[in-house]
């Protein structure tokens, strides 16, 4: 890494950084120190609900990130005034609005000498994978689905991550979406017969599919949908055509929001042909020797550009917006 002595960044190594990764599902604080060695060692780890206010709502939100990241610091023994740097990565932030609004609320939070950085989580998740340097392409397929990208001039592009109404296309929330209507179909006549509902009922201790209905508007959690996506794996495994036809489908629409972003920035140079990194994360890309979504993914990709270089991170997110934070104060110390 630049600028780096024996594995530290050069410069004051004292406090901390905190970052934290703002999911559907959950979200994480690491409190790391501010003197950068390799390998990273986290100094506390924290894990709270949800932190995306599209989901629940904007005060929820922030009293999440504020307990999380209060929650790393105690456990740690340090307090805010120690803290160096904090990067929030939050699923839900899609607009200057969004990243403003959490960067006063911030302000608020930390003393005047912290640098505060407010990014969505694919930021992070992309960070992750170049440990904390942003190029490349970075698709995360949990709960919900985006996949985001950066060029080497600074240039910015995404795709999906747009909720599961207007486009978590390929998400968990997306398959197992698919799955509850193709047993719903099935049970009226109005689609083929499939495994998914036997499976589905047993998973949920259901004895029919009309119990279906009251079980999915008892919650509107999200991750609560996409906890079924094993199931549907399971179902597809076992033969199942309609699981199968789902996954299928998904992996299409994960691999052109991929193909889309790089498209956009050109990731791979005017001939399409050169190589780029591609962070794979999120629990729908996690490997299944028997159906690999993340492994059919990139085939898929590399069909239209072989230049594709997958990377399964070694640092969770979290740990990407700490990186991410130190390579910005470190810039910020070497152009000032």
């Amino acid at each position: 890494m630049d600028n780096h002595s024996n594995g530290r960044i050069k410069g004051e190594d004292s406090g901390v950084v905190l970052g934290v990764d703002g999911g559907t599902t959950s979200t994480v604080c690491v409190c790391l120190p501010h003197g950068y060695t390799e390998p990273v060692k986290c100094l506390s780890r924290a894990v709270a609900g949800c932190s995306n206010h599209n989901s629940v709502g904007e005060n929820l939100a922030m009293e999440t990130l504020d307990n999380v990241m209060g929650e790393a610091l105690s456990m740690a023994g340090k307090d805010r005034s120690e803290v160096q740097a904090v990067c929030l990565a939050v699923s839900g932030v899609n607009h200057p609005t969004d990243q403003k609004r959490l960067l006063d609320w911030l302000r608020g939070k930390f003393p005047s000498h912290v640098k505060l950085y407010v990014e969505n989580d694919a930021v992070a998740a992309l960070a992750s994978g170049t440990r904390g340097k942003l190029h490349g392409c970075v698709l995360i397929a949990g709960t919900g689905s985006i996949a985001y990208g950066i060029n080497n001039k600074g240039r910015e592009a995404r795709a999906a991550g747009a909720g599961p109404i207007l486009g978590d296309w390929g998400s968990g929330h997306g398959i197992a979406s698919q799955a509850l209507t193709a047993v719903i179909k099935a049970h009226d006549g109005r689609g083929p017969l499939t495994s998914l509902t036997d499976n589905i009922l047993k998973e949920l201790q259901l004895s029919s599919p009309d119990e279906l209905i009251g079980w999915t508007y008892a919650d509107a959690s999200w991750a609560r949908i996409a906890a079924l996506v094993p199931v549907v794996v399971s179902s597809a495994i076992e033969g199942d055509e309609v699981a199968n036809k789902i996954l299928h489908e998904s992996v299409h629409e994960l691999a052109e929001s991929v193909t889309a972003v790089v498209r956009r920035l050109q990731l791979c140079g005017e001939d399409g042909k050169g190589r780029f990194p591609l962070v794979m994360v999120g629990g729908v890309l996690e490997s299944n020797k028997k159906w690999d979504i993340g492994r059919e993914v990139i085939k898929c990709v590399s069909k239209v550009y072989p230049g594709v270089d997958p990377i399964h991170p070694e640092v969770e997110p979290a740990v990407g917006a700490a990186l991410l934070a130190w390579h910005r104060c470190n810039y910020m110390r070497c152009n000032t």
